[in-house]
């Protein structure tokens, strides 16, 4: 019992996301940590929003509707955004600025199949899609991935490979060594013929 007291009183003393998060502008601190925020990221902190001071002026906090991130708009040429599902507002917060969101990710238009918490919602880089555009990010179709035709050794035959061909050649291997996943030669008796006579030419003849 007592341990479910403490655990309790652990979980009442935490901090909230509103104090935790909570910035200075003037000064571009935290006052809960006292810490500031990096000087590359005052520019889009005075820019950009946050994604609870767009869901805070929205109707149903909106949920159903698309957001993105200025930094995947950046990087990635296919698109990334997030489907919102469901919000949990910090009503203890000034302006309900803070909460929790879930939703849907779609991410280089690969769609996730499963609801899940959305990450960095505290971050200043989050754009609301307009509603003319949703339906262009939604058609997007991925190019297929190519058929994977290698695969790394395990470590130890790999390490063996490379120990015996620098003592055969006296130099480092300087491609990764891979192993086919299509086999290339049919393993058949002609096969292996070739290799032994090639390994005898290599070697020599025996006096």
């Amino acid at each position: 019992m007592a341990r479910k007291i403490r655990a309790y009183r652990e979980l009442k003393s935490r901090p909230r996301d509103s104090q935790k998060y909570a910035l200075d502008y003037e000064t571009m601190k935290r006052p809960y940590t006292g810490k500031m925020l990096p000087v590359l990221a005052w520019q889009d902190v005075r820019r950009e929003s946050r994604l609870f001071s767009l869901l805070a002026g929205m109707r149903l906090f909106g949920v159903g509707r698309l957001f993105t991130r200025k930094s995947w708009l950046e990087d990635h040429t296919e698109p990334s955004y997030w489907q919102i599902t469901k919000v949990k507002v910090d009503y203890t917060s000034e302006n309900m600025d803070h909460g929790k969101a879930w939703g849907i990710l779609t991410y280089k238009g690969k769609q996730e199949s499963e609801v899940k918490e959305m990450d960095k919602v505290m971050y200043h880089d989050w754009r609301l899609i307009p509603k003319h555009m949703e339906q262009q990010f939604r058609d997007f179709e991925p190019l297929p991935e190519p058929p994977v035709r290698y695969v790394l050794f395990p470590p130890l035959l790999r390490a063996m490979m490379l120990a015996q061909y620098k003592k055969t050649t006296g130099n480092v291997l300087s491609e990764e060594p891979a192993l086919p996943l299509k086999r290339e030669v049919q393993l058949n008796k002609d096969y292996f013929y070739r290799q032994e006579q090639e390994r005898k030419r290599k070697e020599g003849t025996a006096v």
